[in-house]
């Protein structure tokens, strides 16, 4: 069991410990007696609005709702190559950022960033600098001098290293009486804080609880919320308040719920801290991107944030793109205002505090083999979560290229399916009765277990077999018998789905539950909030007693490919990390010109960030920072190319473990600095090689994944086969 730590040090600080809130709410439930039951996590579920927020001063910036979104990054460089530093800080602040974090290790750093901070003032560069601290409370001292703003992650800033030990606790008082010493290491920073008005940010990680909130919590985002409040109650007590807080993890599941518990909690409290937004660890490239997008971009559609960092394994100028584009979704979200009052009134029935698919598991949705059916429709959708791809007639006519698109395997030109294969294709037409060449492979393709859905009126002037016929919801509401049941279908097809719009009655949208369509596509008007449109349509068919797959149906103007995946990851991922949804569409104008396998890969990348599907490897990978001891990109891009082939297994890449082993809880392997040259090996939490010269250690990662029987070999691809005639 672990002892009680002295607290005889805070008497000294005048800090009341009983005076603290310091009530294990998830434990006992007292924190629900003297403040009322936990409410929402925003003001209003129906209307985005900004949750209020006071002002935290920063140099010359703000955050808080009455400012614009603050945006920041984080430096590189080896915080004690001042020159170097100031470089990058000034090449950051004339991309567009706001604000820079600097590693700060020890005090060799500390110092430099006084040299830092007076050089960037010489050559006319205001912008203000965060202190990005662990470990070490009496380095942090020394750096409030210097910097404008202070993070402080409440994993380890009290417990050092010793935060990675295991403890157990007997009782919750055991518990209780271990605060004193944060106070002991807290108070003094905190002082120093307010006396120069120094910024902060009370930083919790889901990688990096302390061994005490792990025993007590668990790793959840509940302890993450407990973590933060502990701390930002010391700062309270000193009457502090110029702090921001964060809720970082690499999975944006459990970042969105751990911002929103904490905006609850917060509500609950009567506290107004801003919000800083990031979903640590993101990766690079799309995946990092579209992370960083379905975590910050749900948040930022609650109205919660108040400045926000797009964590990319990339120099932190490249950073700057998303972020802002980020930021400008966030601001266009509360300008819709008439988009979301035209959606009709319904109840929102979410449990925020407890992820829970909308309709339950995938798998009570999925679509039956029934008597009578000449194909198997069961391929129509996945178990994970379904990507559907749109495909012309013209693309029909080069079937090997198609096949090669949409993600086949092809043996002797027959397609098979493979692990991103999309689920359904999705035809915006009916190739003619002759054309042989489009049919055979339409045919090909089901015959392997793959959808094909057909618009109704093309199905019925030109029938492919065994399809799916598509129509809107109100177009086949006015058939006769529509509305006690399924009407005829059109010639040939077998099973039918049907459009949702968002501007249905609930008459309409009740309906459903009678006709019951294989699957529902939510392509939800312009001139209404696709957010609230969609909620409003899945609590219609719950309400109803129907339990309907829907798939989002999105389309993609023209834009480049980068904010594709942050419009994607906003406007469809924060409605999937809701459990709302079981596939995608994705869709594009005329004009969009993207081709159809990128769009193929970014709804597979969509339905990975959502954690609901893996068809590729998940790396965990950090951004580079000042503290990290080899080159990130550089490894990265090699254990990518080695390992980027095994989907189902998540890999860490950590340039250092200064957030401890557990930034390795969502992973199955880990790839850790460990010294300069050297890297140590994980599994899951637990060091299992260390040393390795970093020459040899991606080759020890290979060997470490085949030991534990989750390693396979690439398959090398077939050539392209000359096409087969038409059978």
């Amino acid at each position: 069991m672990a002892r009680p730590r002295s607290a005889r040090a805070t008497v000294s600080m005048n800090v009341d410990i009983e005076g603290l809130l310091w009530t294990p709410s998830a434990k006992t439930g007292e924190r629900d007696a003297q403040f009322g039951p936990l409410k929402d996590y925003c003001p209003d579920r129906y209307s985005v609005s900004r949750r209020k927020s006071r002002t935290v001063t920063c140099g010359p910036i703000n955050f808080g709702s009455d400012h614009p979104l603050v945006r920041q990054t984080m430096a590189t460089t080896d915080t004690r190559d001042v020159q170097a530093s100031i470089e990058q800080v000034m090449r950051c602040a004339d991309e567009g950022f706001d604000l820079v974090r600097i590693t700060v290790q020890g005090m060799k750093e500390a110092e430099a960033c006084h040299q830092i901070r007076e050089g960037l003032f010489k050559k006319g560069y205001d912008i203000p600098l965060c202190a990005d601290m662990h470990f070490q409370p009496k380095v942090a001292m020394k750096v409030a001098e210097a910097f404008e703003k202070i993070r402080i992650n409440p994993g380890n800033f009290a417990d050092g290293r010793k935060s990675f030990e295991e403890k157990i606790y007997e009782s919750e008082e055991d518990y209780v009486s271990e605060r004193g010493y944060l106070v002991e290491a807290f108070v003094p920073l905190v002082d120093k804080c307010k006396e120069l008005n120094r910024a902060m940010r009370i930083g919790t990680n889901h990688g990096s609880l302390s061994a005490r909130v792990l025993s007590f919590y668990g790793d959840t985002p509940r302890g993450m919320v407990e973590s933060a409040i502990e701390f930002a109650d010391i700062a309270r007590q000193r009457d502090y308040h110029n702090f921001v807080f964060s809720m970082k993890a690499s999975n944006p599941l459990v970042m969105v719920q751990g911002y929103r518990l904490l905006a609850a909690e917060m509500d609950r409290l009567g506290w107004d801290y801003p919000l800083h937004l990031g979903v640590t660890e993101a990766g690079e490239g799309e995946d990092g991107r579209m992370k960083s997008a379905i975590g910050i971009g749900t948040l930022l559609s609650d109205g919660l944030g108040d400045t926000i960092r797009v964590s990319l394994t990339e120099d932190p100028e490249y950073e700057f793109t998303p972020c802002n584009r980020l930021a400008e979704i966030g601001k266009d979200v509360l300008s819709q205002g008439a988009k979301q009052a035209a959606v009709p009134a319904y109840t929102d029935t979410r449990d925020f505090t407890a992820f829970e698919r909308a309709q339950g598991p995938i798998q009570d949705l999925l679509p039956c083999q029934e008597e009578g059916d000449e194909v198997d429709y069961r391929g129509l959708l996945h178990r994970d979560g379904s990507v559907l791809s749109v495909v012309s007639v013209e693309q029909l006519a080069n079937p090997q290229q198609l096949y090669k698109q949409l993600g086949f395997k092809t043996a002797v030109g027959m397609p098979f399916k493979d692990i991103a294969t999309a689920d359904s294709v999705v035809l915006t037409g009916a190739p003619k009765l002759d054309d042989d060449t489009a049919r055979t492979a339409l045919r090909r393709m089901q015959e392997v277990g793959t959808g094909v859905v057909v618009p109704w009126g093309a199905q019925a002037k030109a029938p492919v077999p065994n399809a799916v016929a598509l129509e809107t919801l109100k177009a086949h509401l006015k058939r006769e018998g529509g509305a006690e049941g399924q009407a005829a279908l059109p010639p040939g097809a077998g099973r039918l789905a049907l459009t949702v719009e968002g501007d249905e009655t609930d008459a309409e949208l009740a309906a459903l539950a009678a006709i019951k369509p294989t699957m529902v596509f939510v392509s939800i008007k312009d001139e209404l909030s696709r957010l609230h449109a969609s909620r409003r349509v899945v609590e219609a068919i719950k309400a109803s007693g129907a339990k309907l797959p829907l798939v989002h149906r999105f389309e993609a103007k023209q834009m480049e490919a980068y904010e594709l995946a942050l419009e994607l990851g906003v406007a469809v991922g924060s409605l999937l990390i809701d459990g709302i949804g079981e596939g995608v569409v994705l869709d594009q104008t005329a004009d969009a010109g993207f081709e159809l396998d990128f769009l193929r890969t970014t709804s597979f990348g969509l339905l990975q960030g959502s954690r609901m599907r893996n068809t590729k490897t998940e790396f965990v990978s950090c951004p580079s920072c000042g503290r990290t001891l080899f080159d990130l990109q550089e490894v990265t891009a090699q254990i990518s190319e080695r390992t980027g082939h095994l989907p189902g297994v998540a890999i860490a890449i950590m340039g250092c473990i200064v957030n401890g082993p557990g930034e390795m809880a969502d992973a199955d392997f880990g790839y850790v600095g460990g010294s300069p040259g050297k890297v140590d090996l994980y599994v899951g939490k637990e060091v299992v090689k260390r040393g390795i010269p970093n020459e040899l250690a991606c080759d020890a990662l290979v060997d470490l994944i085949k030991e534990n029987g989750m390693w396979k070999e690439k398959e090398v691809e077939e050539e392209e086969a000359p096409e087969l005639v038409a059978a």
